[in-house]
């Protein structure tokens, strides 16, 4: 399967040959749901934390006698019924990550990339650079393309200090190096911009 490749000028240059086992490849949206969950899972910082009635400042005091005020039996001041006291069964800092078999993340990678290039939302690019970091420079690629107002995920083949300089102020775009690529960012974004030798080194990764 061939597919266009375009220079930074939005100008097709040659053609990309496009592995079928991998942009030919259809996966449910129940699957898609957990491998996006999984990823949402582990970005979790997991840092909430809730004190208990052990952990709040204050005195153990009892408040008043066990017996004799027609109220209810109460302990100090810190227990979780009372205003400032204690939280009972409150957060804690955990780990929110959990395993997914590795070839569920694969198949629903590949079914996403097919979805994009289904979509139009695929451009592959002729590997480029900058002299020097401008974010000036970057707009005018993302200008090229028409895509100055929507959210672009850039897929370099390695980090390239000056494209990434260059990108980085820019709000709606995510820069990404083809070994990060997942699931969750291509489908958080509009477009998917690749260098043509990202492509390349994707496409070797997900055919093993």
């Amino acid at each position: 399967m061939e597919f266009n490749v375009v220079n930074n000028k939005n100008e097709t240059v040659g053609k990309v040959n496009l592995k079928e086992e991998i942009f030919q490849t259809e996966v449910n949206q129940g699957t898609v749901w957990e491998v996006i969950k999984w990823h949402l899972a582990a970005k979790r910082a997991g840092t909430a934390k809730a004190k208990t009635r052990a952990e709040v400042a204050g005195s153990n005091r009892k408040i008043y006698p066990q017996k004799g005020t027609g109220r209810a039996r109460h302990g100090d001041i810190k227990a979780n019924i009372f205003v400032g006291g204690g939280v009972a069964h409150g957060p804690h800092p955990r780990d929110y990550y959990y395993s997914l078999p590795k070839k569920v993340r694969k198949k629903v990678l590949k079914g996403v990339l097919t979805y994009k290039l289904n979509n139009n939302e695929l451009i592959v690019v002729d590997d480029f650079n900058f002299d020097q970091p401008k974010t000036k420079n970057a707009v005018e690629v993302l200008k090229n393309f028409g895509l100055e107002n929507s959210k672009v995920l850039l897929v370099l083949p390695e980090k390239l200090e000056n494209v990434i300089k260059s990108f980085r102020n820019i709000p709606k775009v995510k820069i990404l190096v083809s070994e990060g690529l997942n699931s969750y960012d291509l489908l958080n974004n509009e477009k998917v911009i690749m260098f043509k030798s990202a492509l390349e080194k994707i496409q070797e990764r997900l055919a093993q």
